[in-house]
């Protein structure tokens, strides 16, 4: 095929959408720019103007927004290779839209971090010419980087039908996601001054999170893809929907086992710090986000409408991985919030250190949080149409 041959195909397939694909598209598409300008705004007149972060919490809605994103590339990741990497069956059909949404939402979590960054291209310049190997994030950011790469080469070489580099491809995008991620997880974890995060459990934790998140956002738009489409799912689609759903239950089972035991933890004897922030989450300032969004949306909801659902009824499942994406961003932005709302010398007694330090995103942040799910929306529709909604290869095994 020739590239006036390609572009043509393209343009036709493009052309041929609904007007209310274009209408998605478009709010999309400007929900995205605004998320642009608000982070250029920031950049340009100050983070510390624009911005609702302080020398004490430092690190606002962007870095949760971040983590919620590049998490669930983590995920969806690794639900992939559980297919065409691993040879399971039933998830071979989720392959190509599952490393396309992991590339997606990686690149959504680039853009957010970006606004966060006061110059994004210094310090991709100085992460090369002057690594610190002894950091978690330069791990984390290096890791990621070179994980998106391999990504895109996974993903050209499954429409090339170059099924054996597609797979030596995706086992090195799985072992840079999970150690990216779980190099996140130590960005939080070693930080011995924060009794609400220390502890060597957040990585496992990220990990459990992220297959669990993985599954409910491949559920959710493979569900919206059929749906635009206005196709109905054939049987083996059908059979790596359920088998998805299964995923999403117990990674539901496991994180929720942890959760439990990271409140006992963090109750018992009260110590310090850890014992004010689990109060604030169980009674206090963020106990409407932990309680409706944390538990309700993101873990009971989710699972009992997929118990209900038996892995068949799409509507109950496109719900409760709705909820669940929902509920998953709160869980993320309790973590990083609530662990630093608590101040460093309040387990020593200070009287300046007593309470919690208040926080709530600026109308900018939240633009570019916004911007964030415009760019992944936007994305998803142009893939959708571009690679003709992923159609599965009978020969891909």
């Amino acid at each position: 095929m020739t590239l006036n041959e390609l572009e043509s195909l393209l343009v036709d397939r493009i052309k041929s959408c609904s007007n209310s694909y274009y209408l998605a598209l478009l709010i999309c598409a400007l929900i995205m720019l605004a998320g642009s300008a608000a982070g250029l705004m920031a950049t340009v007149g100050g983070h510390h103007i624009y911005y609702n972060v302080s020398r004490e919490l430092t690190w606002g809605v962007l870095i949760s927004t971040y983590i919620y994103f590049v998490v669930t590339s983590t995920g969806l990741c690794l639900v992939s290779s559980i297919g065409h990497i691993f040879g399971v069956e039933s998830f071979v059909p989720l392959a190509k839209r599952a490393v396309f949404l992991a590339i997606v939402t990686l690149c959504a979590g680039f853009f957010v971090i970006s606004a966060e960054i006061k110059v994004p291209i210094r310090m991709m310049l100085y992460n090369i010419i002057s690594p610190n190997l002894t950091s978690n994030i330069w791990w984390m950011g290096t890791l990621y980087g070179v994980a998106l790469m391999v990504m895109i080469l996974e993903f050209a070489f499954l429409y090339l039908r170059k099924y054996r580099l597609a797979v030596v491809c995706g086992f090195i995008a799985v072992i840079g996601e999970v150690a990216a991620n779980s190099n996140l997880a130590g960005v939080f974890g070693l930080l011995n001054g924060r009794d609400f995060w220390h502890g060597a459990y957040l990585p496992i934790f990220f990990i459990a999170s992220a297959v669990m998140t993985g599954a409910a956002v491949l559920i959710f738009f493979h569900v919206l893809a059929y749906r635009l489409r206005g196709e109905s799912m054939n049987e083996t689609m059908a059979k790596a929907m359920n088998a998805c759903c299964k995923v999403a239950i117990l990674g539901i089972c496991i994180v929720s086992f942890f959760t439990v035991w990271r409140m006992v933890a963090l109750l018992a004897g009260e110590p310090g710090g850890a014992y004010l922030g689990a109060m604030a989450l169980i009674r206090g300032p963020y106990a409407v986000n932990f309680w409706v969004f944390e538990i309700g949306l993101a873990l009971v909801l989710p699972l009992i409408l997929f118990i209900c659902s038996r892995g068949t009824d799409l509507r109950l499942m496109f719900v409760g991985s709705a909820l669940m994406i929902v509920g998953l961003f709160f869980m993320r932005y309790n973590m990083v919030i609530v662990g630093q709302a608590v101040p460093v010398y309040y387990s020593l007694g200070v009287n300046e250190a007593r309470g919690l330090i208040e926080y709530f995103p600026s109308y900018l942040e939240i633009l570019v949080t916004l911007g964030g799910f415009g760019l992944t929306g936007c994305l998803f529709l142009l893939g959708e149409k571009i690679f003709d909604g992923h159609k599965v290869d009978s020969h891909h095994h």
